[in-house]
């Protein structure tokens, strides 16, 4: 990466976007710019505004972030180039002096604010909630009000950006609450090198729905040992049951076994869509593919042995298989 590259963020300053992003000192010291949505900034690398943007993909309590998934499997050919992970701790945050008695609204992304429904339902049950397209944005808004009936769920930090109040902290209905960020690029930007512990993403797109197509699909990565890490149906958007698969699989494309796994899928399915190699975050799987790839190199010798032993049709001596008894 060079100073010139472009970083495309969900913004204002204060979202836990970029509190991930500014954990990379790659991506910090790069050429920043905020964006509304997460549909904006991957619009804006597909459209060559930026190099990168960074996307929250999955959260550990509310499950994927569709809309940034599906615009990458059926919007865009983005890769995933890095994943990003960081632990969230949301924050209720007002104007300075509110108390909850005060509060009639609460403002936040709805990603946010579904991450803390115990603790809304327990303390501010009668509250309207308002959509707002980040955390950072609605402590903004709050702050911009200046009412105090009104509070935000976001980050500490948003609301020291902004003159506000943090009124209550820790606040999502469980405590290890981890957001997982994609760093995605255009093709030209190349697959990053092989690193001993990366993770591989595709798509799956089935012929038709009928017994039996999963297991064929996941067949392929079982029959490998290979570990998936996550899968996922999504609507293709053309019929209603109609749906792809979209696949974590530990291991990198320049891995053999990954490879071959990939060269199957794609022979036999309609399309599979590669969305990436990339290094990954959090606990490290590098056993197990070393298992998996010792596995298959010693499969692949005992194939080759017995070819070696394969009659040549022209050898006199052996038998001469007629078809008829």
């Amino acid at each position: 990466m060079t100073p010139a590259t472009v970083t495309a963020y969900l913004g204002p300053a204060g979202t836990f976007t970029e509190e991930a992003l500014l954990g990379e000192a790659d991506l910090a010291a790069s050429h920043r710019e905020q964006y509304r949505t997460f549909a904006d900034v991957l619009q804006a690398v597909a459209d060559g505004r930026a190099d990168l943007g960074v996307v929250a993909l999955e959260n550990s309590i509310e499950g994927t972030v569709n809309v940034s998934l599906d615009r990458l499997v059926f919007d865009h050919d983005l890769w995933i180039v890095r994943e990003l992970q960081i632990s969230v701790a949301q924050c209720l945050v007002g104007l300075p002096g509110t108390t909850l008695a005060d509060v009639k609204q609460v403002l936040s992304m709805p990603v946010a604010t579904a991450q803390c429904r115990a603790w809304l339902s327990r303390n501010l049950a009668r509250a309207e909630h308002e959509p707002c397209s980040s955390t950072a944005e609605a402590v903004r808004r709050v702050a911009e009000q200046g009412d105090r009936a009104a509070v935000a769920i976001g980050t500490a930090h948003a609301a020291h950006l902004y003159g506000m109040e943090v009124l209550a902290r820790d606040i999502e209905d469980h405590d290890a609450n981890t957001t997982r960020f994609a760093v995605v690029a255009r093709p030209e930007w190349g697959i990053p090198p092989l690193t001993g512990h990366d993770k591989t993403t595709v798509v799956c797109f089935q012929s038709s729905d009928h017994p039996g197509s999963l297991h064929t699909i996941l067949g392929q990565f079982a029959a490998r040992s290979l570990n998936l890490t996550k899968l996922e149906s999504r609507p293709t958007k053309k019929a209603l049951g109609e749906y792809c698969f979209v696949i974590d699989v530990d291991g990198h494309i320049a891995d053999e076994v990954v490879a071959d796994c990939l060269r199957d899928l794609h022979a036999t399915l309609p399309a599979v869509k590669f969305l990436g190699s990339y290094p990954a975050a959090g606990a490290a799987g590098e056993q197990r593919r070393r298992e998996a790839a010792a596995a298959w190199t010693a499969a692949d010798a005992w194939v080759q042995d017995l070819r070696q032993h394969l009659a040549k049709p022209e050898a006199a001596g052996g038998p001469v298989a007629t078809g008829t008894s």
